[in-house]
């Protein structure tokens, strides 16, 4: 039976499971830490926390705290997450060799 071009080979497989484990292990501890910060962003200091955070203003403007974060303080923060899980995960693909 010939070898087909998608087999794996025995010297291309990878060395070790763990590796693999590693890898997903990293990548979900990554996923999960990005949804608490995102979850903590939008549901507590945009709706939760709110009523504490009208206590504070920025500085430089008379903007209560929890008004700026419901409206914009959010969206800055997705966007900062949005490059930091695509920094993190480009340092695990290459710390466990899966990079593109």
């Amino acid at each position: 039976m010939a070898n087909s071009p998608l087999e794996i080979k025995p010297e291309e497989a990878p060395t070790t499971l763990s590796n693999g484990q590693a890898y997903w292990k990293a990548n979900k501890r990554t996923i999960f830490t990005i949804l608490s910060i995102w979850a903590f962003a939008s549901l507590g200091m945009s709706i939760l926390f709110v009523p504490f955070l009208s206590d504070v203003f920025l500085p430089g403007f008379q903007i209560p705290l929890g008004f700026w974060f419901a409206h914009q303080g959010a969206i800055v923060i997705f966007v900062v997450l949005i490059f930091a899980y695509a920094w993190i995960m480009d340092r695990i693909d290459r710390r466990h060799d899966v990079q593109e």
